[in-house]
Protein backbone atom coordinates (compact mmCIF):
# COMPACT_ATOMS: atom_id res chain seq x y z
CA UNK A 1 0.00 0.00 0.00
CA UNK A 2 1.38 3.17 -0.33
CA UNK A 3 2.23 6.32 1.39
CA UNK A 4 -0.63 8.14 2.74
CA UNK A 5 1.88 11.13 2.98
CA UNK A 6 4.68 11.73 3.02
CA UNK A 7 6.82 14.76 3.91
CA UNK A 8 10.14 15.81 1.56
CA UNK A 9 10.61 19.78 1.76
CA UNK A 10 11.88 21.55 -0.89
CA UNK A 11 14.83 20.28 -2.83
CA UNK A 12 17.07 21.89 -5.58
CA UNK A 13 17.57 18.56 -8.09
CA UNK A 14 16.14 15.30 -7.87
CA UNK A 15 18.09 12.22 -9.61
CA UNK A 16 17.74 8.51 -9.36
CA UNK A 17 19.43 5.86 -10.36
CA UNK A 18 17.06 2.69 -10.86
CA UNK A 19 17.28 -0.16 -13.32
CA UNK A 20 19.68 -2.27 -15.45
CA UNK A 21 19.89 -2.25 -19.37
CA UNK A 22 22.73 -1.98 -21.84
CA UNK A 23 23.23 0.49 -23.98
CA UNK A 24 24.36 -1.54 -27.25
CA UNK A 25 24.26 1.28 -29.21
CA UNK A 26 27.25 3.31 -27.82
CA UNK A 27 28.86 -0.37 -27.08
CA UNK A 28 27.78 -0.07 -23.25
CA UNK A 29 27.74 -2.61 -20.85
CA UNK A 30 25.02 -2.36 -17.93
CA UNK A 31 27.67 -1.78 -15.53
CA UNK A 32 29.20 1.22 -17.75
CA UNK A 33 25.60 2.81 -17.71
CA UNK A 34 25.10 2.62 -14.01
CA UNK A 35 28.35 4.05 -13.53
CA UNK A 36 28.00 6.95 -16.11
CA UNK A 37 24.59 7.79 -14.68
CA UNK A 38 26.46 7.20 -10.74
CA UNK A 39 28.68 9.73 -12.07
CA UNK A 40 26.84 12.56 -13.28
CA UNK A 41 24.74 12.38 -9.66
CA UNK A 42 28.05 12.28 -7.77
CA UNK A 43 29.48 15.56 -9.90
CA UNK A 44 25.94 17.93 -9.77
CA UNK A 45 23.95 17.26 -7.01
CA UNK A 46 24.18 19.51 -4.22
CA UNK A 47 23.36 19.80 -0.92
CA UNK A 48 19.80 20.67 -1.78
CA UNK A 49 19.00 17.77 -3.91
CA UNK A 50 17.23 14.52 -3.64
CA UNK A 51 19.00 11.56 -4.83
CA UNK A 52 17.49 8.11 -5.23
CA UNK A 53 20.07 5.41 -5.87
CA UNK A 54 19.18 1.73 -6.48
CA UNK A 55 21.72 -1.29 -6.42
CA UNK A 56 24.88 0.51 -7.06
CA UNK A 57 27.46 -1.66 -8.17
CA UNK A 58 25.65 -4.84 -8.87
CA UNK A 59 26.90 -5.04 -12.62
CA UNK A 60 30.27 -5.98 -11.44
CA UNK A 61 32.15 -8.59 -8.87
CA UNK A 62 30.60 -8.74 -5.59
CA UNK A 63 34.01 -7.07 -3.69
CA UNK A 64 34.21 -4.43 -6.61
CA UNK A 65 30.75 -3.69 -6.37
CA UNK A 66 30.68 -3.53 -2.71
CA UNK A 67 33.61 -1.03 -3.15
CA UNK A 68 31.63 1.38 -5.51
CA UNK A 69 28.97 1.12 -3.67
CA UNK A 70 30.52 2.04 0.05
CA UNK A 71 32.58 4.85 -1.93
CA UNK A 72 29.34 5.85 -3.07
CA UNK A 73 27.75 6.32 -0.01
CA UNK A 74 30.29 8.05 2.10
CA UNK A 75 30.51 10.88 -1.15
CA UNK A 76 26.75 11.32 -1.05
CA UNK A 77 27.26 11.91 3.06
CA UNK A 78 30.49 13.78 3.17
CA UNK A 79 30.75 16.15 -0.14
CA UNK A 80 26.98 15.68 -1.68
CA UNK A 81 25.51 16.23 1.61
CA UNK A 82 21.95 15.83 0.49
CA UNK A 83 19.56 13.18 1.62
CA UNK A 84 18.94 10.23 -0.42
CA UNK A 85 17.48 6.81 -0.45
CA UNK A 86 20.78 3.81 -1.35
CA UNK A 87 19.11 0.64 -1.88
CA UNK A 88 21.77 -1.94 -1.69
CA UNK A 89 21.77 -6.05 -0.90
CA UNK A 90 25.08 -5.33 0.26
CA UNK A 91 25.01 -6.23 4.45
CA UNK A 92 28.35 -5.07 4.67
CA UNK A 93 27.00 -1.46 4.24
CA UNK A 94 24.58 -1.52 7.28
CA UNK A 95 27.59 -0.90 9.36
CA UNK A 96 28.06 2.56 8.01
CA UNK A 97 25.06 3.99 10.11
CA UNK A 98 27.48 3.83 13.04
CA UNK A 99 30.08 5.35 11.15
CA UNK A 100 28.50 8.10 9.75
CA UNK A 101 25.95 10.56 11.46
CA UNK A 102 23.41 10.93 8.50
CA UNK A 103 23.05 7.62 7.62
CA UNK A 104 19.93 5.22 9.27
CA UNK A 105 19.04 2.09 8.40
CA UNK A 106 16.14 0.58 6.90
CA UNK A 107 14.44 -2.69 6.14
CA UNK A 108 10.70 -4.12 4.25
CA UNK A 109 9.38 -6.30 6.13
CA UNK A 110 9.48 -10.08 5.49
CA UNK A 111 7.99 -13.11 6.99
CA UNK A 112 8.55 -16.76 6.27
CA UNK A 113 6.14 -19.81 6.32
CA UNK A 114 6.85 -23.18 5.27
CA UNK A 115 10.08 -22.45 3.59
CA UNK A 116 8.38 -19.36 1.75
CA UNK A 117 8.84 -15.62 2.03
CA UNK A 118 5.72 -13.71 2.46
CA UNK A 119 6.45 -9.71 1.50
CA UNK A 120 4.57 -7.59 3.81
CA UNK A 121 5.15 -4.15 2.23
CA UNK A 122 6.16 -2.47 5.63
CA UNK A 123 9.26 -0.59 5.80
CA UNK A 124 10.66 -0.93 9.18
CA UNK A 125 13.91 0.73 11.33
CA UNK A 126 17.01 -1.70 11.41
CA UNK A 127 18.56 -3.72 8.34
CA UNK A 128 17.83 -6.89 7.13
CA UNK A 129 18.93 -10.07 9.14
CA UNK A 130 19.55 -11.97 5.74
CA UNK A 131 18.85 -11.87 1.67
CA UNK A 132 15.67 -13.85 0.58
CA UNK A 133 17.29 -14.60 -3.18
CA UNK A 134 17.28 -18.11 -3.49
CA UNK A 135 13.11 -18.06 -2.35
CA UNK A 136 12.46 -15.64 -4.51
CA UNK A 137 14.01 -17.64 -7.38
CA UNK A 138 11.48 -20.38 -6.03
CA UNK A 139 8.51 -17.52 -6.28
CA UNK A 140 9.67 -17.07 -9.95
CA UNK A 141 9.36 -20.52 -10.79
CA UNK A 142 12.87 -21.89 -11.07
CA UNK A 143 13.14 -25.73 -11.43
CA UNK A 144 13.25 -27.37 -8.20
CA UNK A 145 16.26 -29.19 -8.98
CA UNK A 146 18.15 -25.37 -9.58
CA UNK A 147 16.81 -23.83 -6.19
CA UNK A 148 17.80 -26.81 -4.30
CA UNK A 149 21.36 -26.62 -5.29
CA UNK A 150 21.53 -22.86 -5.08
CA UNK A 151 20.33 -23.90 -1.76
CA UNK A 152 23.16 -26.40 -1.31
CA UNK A 153 25.94 -24.15 -2.63
CA UNK A 154 24.45 -20.71 -0.41
CA UNK A 155 25.02 -23.10 2.61
CA UNK A 156 28.91 -23.69 1.37
CA UNK A 157 29.96 -20.35 0.57
CA UNK A 158 28.26 -19.17 4.23
CA UNK A 159 29.99 -21.78 5.92
CA UNK A 160 33.34 -20.15 4.10
CA UNK A 161 32.59 -16.56 5.17
CA UNK A 162 32.14 -18.34 8.82
CA UNK A 163 35.56 -19.91 8.47
CA UNK A 164 36.99 -16.68 7.90
CA UNK A 165 37.09 -17.49 3.79
CA UNK A 166 39.77 -19.52 3.66
CA UNK A 167 38.14 -22.55 2.70
CA UNK A 168 35.62 -21.28 0.34
CA UNK A 169 37.06 -22.64 -2.69
CA UNK A 170 37.66 -26.40 -1.14
CA UNK A 171 34.14 -26.07 -0.59
CA UNK A 172 32.75 -25.28 -3.45
CA UNK A 173 34.95 -27.85 -5.03
CA UNK A 174 33.95 -30.57 -2.89
CA UNK A 175 30.44 -29.89 -3.98
CA UNK A 176 28.43 -32.45 -5.23
CA UNK A 177 28.21 -32.57 -9.25
CA UNK A 178 24.88 -30.46 -10.30
CA UNK A 179 23.28 -34.08 -11.71
CA UNK A 180 23.58 -35.71 -8.09
CA UNK A 181 21.23 -32.88 -6.92
CA UNK A 182 17.78 -33.45 -5.77
CA UNK A 183 15.60 -34.65 -8.52
CA UNK A 184 12.62 -32.52 -9.26
CA UNK A 185 9.83 -32.58 -6.69
CA UNK A 186 7.57 -34.87 -8.00
CA UNK A 187 4.28 -33.23 -9.97
CA UNK A 188 0.61 -33.72 -7.94
CA UNK A 189 -1.60 -36.40 -9.50
CA UNK A 190 -4.31 -34.71 -11.93
CA UNK A 191 -8.05 -34.67 -9.95
CA UNK A 192 -10.77 -36.53 -11.22
CA UNK A 193 -12.64 -34.51 -13.82
CA UNK A 194 -15.69 -32.86 -11.85
CA UNK A 195 -18.86 -33.09 -13.95
CA UNK A 196 -18.07 -29.54 -15.34
CA UNK A 197 -15.22 -30.42 -17.36
CA UNK A 198 -16.55 -33.39 -18.19
CA UNK A 199 -19.85 -31.70 -19.89
CA UNK A 200 -16.87 -28.92 -21.41
CA UNK A 201 -15.24 -31.48 -22.93
CA UNK A 202 -17.83 -32.89 -24.93
CA UNK A 203 -18.73 -29.47 -26.54
CA UNK A 204 -17.96 -27.78 -29.68
CA UNK A 205 -18.33 -24.34 -28.94
CA UNK A 206 -18.46 -22.54 -32.82
CA UNK A 207 -21.99 -24.97 -33.13
CA UNK A 208 -23.27 -23.44 -30.34
CA UNK A 209 -26.17 -20.70 -31.42
CA UNK A 210 -26.52 -17.98 -28.77
CA UNK A 211 -29.71 -19.28 -26.79
CA UNK A 212 -27.67 -23.10 -26.75
CA UNK A 213 -24.39 -20.93 -25.17
CA UNK A 214 -26.40 -19.04 -22.68
CA UNK A 215 -28.66 -22.39 -21.59
CA UNK A 216 -24.68 -24.20 -21.40
CA UNK A 217 -23.59 -21.51 -18.54
CA UNK A 218 -27.33 -21.87 -16.37
CA UNK A 219 -26.05 -25.95 -16.75
CA UNK A 220 -22.72 -25.38 -16.09
CA UNK A 221 -23.20 -23.03 -12.96
CA UNK A 222 -25.84 -25.35 -11.84
CA UNK A 223 -22.79 -28.49 -11.80
CA UNK A 224 -20.34 -26.77 -10.25
CA UNK A 225 -22.52 -25.47 -7.04
CA UNK A 226 -21.48 -27.29 -4.18
CA UNK A 227 -24.11 -30.06 -2.87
Amino acid sequence: MPARKALIGLVSQLFSRVGAADDLARGRSTFMVEMVETAAILNQADDRALVILDEIGRGTATYDGLSIAWATLEHLHDTNRCRALFATHYHEMTALAGKLDGVENATVAVKEWEGDVIFLHEVHKGAADRSYGVQVAKLAGLPHAVVERARIVLDALEKGEREGGTGKKALIDDLPLFAASPAPAPKPAPNAASAAEEKLAGIHPDELTPKEALNLIYELKALSAPD
